[in-house]
């Protein structure tokens, strides 16, 4: 019995980290889905939306590295989270 508990909570566990880690389009996300990023706080998320208000729509992921604040290490840690589309 035990140990079906612990294997209906593991799976619990990463069913649910799977909805957590849902893909963010950086093209149309608010500044609150873009904080879902690793190292994206409220002022990077601002200045994403800021310089997609200013240059229009990112073509790929690496194009986030752009904006002043986000460095390649940065996208190269959300690649599998970066969704981009129009």
């Amino acid at each position: 019995m035990n140990l079906f508990r612990v294997i209906v909570l593991i799976a619990t566990f990463v069913f649910a980290s799977a909805a957590w880690s849902a893909a963010v389009n950086i093209n149309t996300a608010t500044s609150e889905q873009l904080t879902a990023l690793k190292g994206i706080g409220f002022k990077k998320a601002e200045a994403i939306i800021s310089y997609r208000a200013k240059n229009g729509d990112f073509t790929n992921a690496e194009a986030l590295a752009n904006v002043k604040g986000i460095g390649l290490k940065t996208v190269d840690k959300n690649r599998s989270l970066i969704e981009v589309t129009k």
